[in-house]
């Protein structure tokens, strides 16, 4: 009789899911944005504000790879300057993000309970608002600008992150190094300091990179509504408002851009997994 077929590990399904060149190709993706964000001169062919009133609305050619917008300006190097407006919202916002949940998750974790139970209120209400309906809400309230969206989306997913913080710092403080450092004599600062704290926090590296690019499209979404930054820009929800009028006729306005923010997602969201998948001693 043959021997019974077995499952496969989860090291192997991984694996599958994410193959080396599913990585390869997202480092790439990621690399290429990450240098049009800090060099774009580099990449791009024209400054983002030069108008060529011969050629408006030019279909993508060899001369404008990505075709021309109302004003005759590069989509292309457009779409290139935005990467660092759009990447420094979402990189800000996560951190915005991280920070104001680590407060509130060890707060409703491991804080007294005086403070723990109306944290956890606090947070419950904060959940039963979608995340961009929240945001739409500060950012309302804060005015439209870069700034008011890296404060709206970091605040918008503070309460989801919070939770998971919350989770983990439980359980390390039910752990046994911890309880052992509590029989040493330790004080409740200096096991928070030494213990709770960095292994609650080392997780959230694979946390912070999977964010960024939630936080991307987000952005890109309040500002596509008008309520993020605002025109001549080339942040790439502008982009996107921009080329909405002109969706029959030049559809490559809102194409274009549409894929660079899907592109960025996507590569920063492989690269997130699979250092989740590292830090849980997963090899993909």
């Amino acid at each position: 009789m043959s021997a019974p077929a077995t499952l496969p590990s989860p090291a192997r399904r991984t694996r599958r899911t994410r193959p080396p060149t599913i990585i390869a190709a997202s480092g790439l993706v990621t690399l290429f944005f990450v240098v049009a964000a800090v060099r774009p001169g580099l990449l791009s062919t024209d400054p983002p504000l030069h108008t060529d009133l011969d050629h408006v609305l030019q279909p993508p050619s060899l001369t404008h790879l990505l075709g021309t917008d109302d004003a005759g300006r590069d989509l292309y190097s457009r779409i290139i300057w935005g990467a660092g407006e759009s990447l420094s919202i979402g990189v800000g916002a996560i951190a915005v993000g991280l920070v104001i949940a680590a407060v509130l998750g060890f707060a409703a974790g491991i804080g007294p309970r005086v403070l723990a139970e109306p944290v956890n209120r606090v947070l419950e209400i904060m959940l039963a608002f979608p995340t961009l309906l929240l945001s739409l809400l500060l950012v309302t309230l804060l005015g439209p600008s870069a700034q008011s969206l890296v404060i709206a989306v970091g605040v918008g997913t503070a309460p989801g992150y919070a939770r998971l913080i919350r989770a983990q710092a439980l359980g390390v403080r039910d752990s046994g190094y911890v309880e052992a450092a509590r029989a040493l004599g330790h004080t409740r600062r200096t096991i928070f300091i030494q213990h709770i704290a960095p292994n609650t926090l080392r997780p959230l590296l694979a946390l912070f990179t999977l964010g960024i690019g939630q936080c991307v499209v987000w952005a890109s979404g309040l500002s596509f509504l008008g309520l993020g930054v605002a025109a001549p820009a080339s942040e790439w929800g502008v982009l996107l408002n921009e080329g909405r009028t002109e969706i029959l006729s030049a559809w490559w306005l809102e194409v274009f851009p549409g894929i660079a923010i899907v592109l960025v997602a996507l590569g920063v969201t492989q690269i997130g997994r699979y250092l989740q998948d590292r830090a849980e001693g997963i090899t993909a």
